[in-house]
């Protein structure tokens, strides 16, 4: 029975140790400067499986309602246990400039990654984007608009590389401003509403600018695969957003999932749930090997 009792711990701790490694070999390479405007620096953060040989890239793009957040902690850093490389980017927040810096930031960044790559071992061939909420706007924006010269911008240079990324994840996004103007005006009117502030005055005062920063502007019949996740409860950007996507993605025949999370609000821990985990490591894995 003691000698049972022995292998059985020798198991457990063997197991455990196993899993404390597999959570080390992970190298990340914190605040790279991939750009730097009127002497702001723009930094990201690399994280990258060890062991593993040209990791594919997925890069996050972190929420806040353009006006804070952090590109620390991303809700995705999982990944990497399945062998992939982590890019999580900062861009100008709207203390620092308004629309479309933001986009012009990102499309910078996705720019510095490719040209980057061989230098860190990492494959960028193939770029599957992730973001949430303020972020899950600019995944959205910056993977339906290749080629849109007034969203590319030169920020960080590159320009010989391309921004073009080949699927989405949208974390509870917002992709129409025309729409939302009439859905929810505290937040496009009001001087402390978060599109004001991102689009630098009301909508209806920006019209053409709150058009170039909606992602159904843009979408073309060569748009990469895309899928959200929306909480069926959340206030703060509503579920009509995402269909509103999801609609315009179907009309332009474009392959498009949409998860609608019942009970679910802006964020929270539902959105790690096991099941909800699984569905964007197939996506990723489909649309990045």
């Amino acid at each position: 029975m003691l000698m049972r009792r022995s292998i059985v711990l020798c198991l457990i701790l063997g197991l455990f140790c196993s899993i404390e490694n597999l959570q080390a070999e992970v190298k990340t390479i914190p605040d790279v400067e991939y750009a730097n405007v009127d002497g702001h620096s723009l930094q990201l953060d690399l994280y990258l499986p060890e062991g593993v040989e040209q990791p594919p890239l997925v890069v996050w793009i972190h929420g806040g309602g353009w006006r804070k957040g952090t590109r620390k902690n991303p809700r995705i850093e999982w990944i990497t246990q399945d062998g992939y490389a982590l890019a999580s980017i900062s861009y100008r927040l709207t203390d620092k400039a308004i629309f479309p810096a933001q986009i012009h930031d990102c499309k910078g960044a996705i720019r510095w990654l490719r040209a980057n790559a061989e230098k860190y071992g990492y494959n960028a061939d193939k770029i599957v984007i992730a973001g949430s909420s303020a972020g899950g706007m600019l995944v959205a924006l910056l993977g339906v608009s290749a080629d849109v010269k007034e969203l590319e911008g030169d920020v960080g240079g590159n320009l010989d590389q391309s921004s073009r990324v080949q699927g989405i994840v949208d974390y509870f996004g917002a992709h129409d401003f025309i729409l939302r103007s009439k859905t929810q005006p505290a937040k496009t009117s009001s001087p402390e509403g978060s599109v004001y502030l991102l689009l630098g005055g009301p909508v209806e005062e920006k019209l053409e600018l709150a058009k170039q920063a909606s992602a159904v502007t843009h979408v073309t019949q060569d748009d990469p695969p895309l899928l959200i996740l929306h909480g069926s409860e959340d206030t703060t950007v509503l579920p009509a957003q995402a269909h509103r996507l999801e609609s315009v993605y179907q009309e332009a025949g474009l392959p498009v999932e949409l998860m609608m999370l019942e009970g679910l609000g802006h964020g929270g821990n539902g959105f790690n749930a096991p099941e909800i985990e699984q569905k964007v490591r197939e996506f990723i894995t489909q649309h990045s090997k």
